[in-house]
């Protein structure tokens, strides 16, 4: 059931422009397939799925592009395509994206297993990393910072 609920929800991205969850729950019931939002927003993370600028302007799901291997061409790509800007307290990081990407942000870092990572929470612009200590969280803004 969740593998074809999944497999539905790539052919809808892949045909139309999808911009929300709610949008998404739609065409999944228009294709007779009962979901609730907080099954959505799991699948949606389980496959890494992203937004992303349409060509007309909004935005949409897509699949992430971000499959290499390498850590610094992992977080380039982050970059380029949601981040603003980001921040330390203490043993918290803070990154700022474009309005509806930090999820994607944050998915795309947890995948990459940084060192010292505990754990992320994403709202729409802005995410938090939980850092296991403070010299965890300065290391990892360097990094971010070396990139930029």
């Amino acid at each position: 059931m969740k593998s074809g609920r999944q497999n539905e929800i790539l052919k809808i991205i892949s045909e139309r422009d999808i911009e929300t969850q709610n949008q998404l729950l739609e065409a999944l019931r228009e294709r007779g397939i009962q979901s609730t939002q907080a099954t959505l927003s799991r699948d949606i993370k389980d496959m890494r799925l992203v937004k992303e600028l349409s060509p007309n302007g909004s935005y949409r799901y897509t699949t992430s592009r971000v499959e290499t291997d390498n850590y610094e061409e992992r977080l380039r790509n982050i970059f380029r395509e949601s981040i603003v800007s980001c921040d330390v307290a203490q043993n918290l990081f803070i990154i700022r994206t474009l309005p509806g990407l930090a999820n994607g942000a944050c998915s795309a870092i947890d995948a990459m297993h940084v060192d010292g990572l505990i754990g992320s929470l994403a709202g729409d612009d802005t995410a938090f990393l939980a850092m296991r200590d403070t010299e965890s969280a300065k290391k990892l803004y360097h990094e971010f910072e070396m990139i930029f």
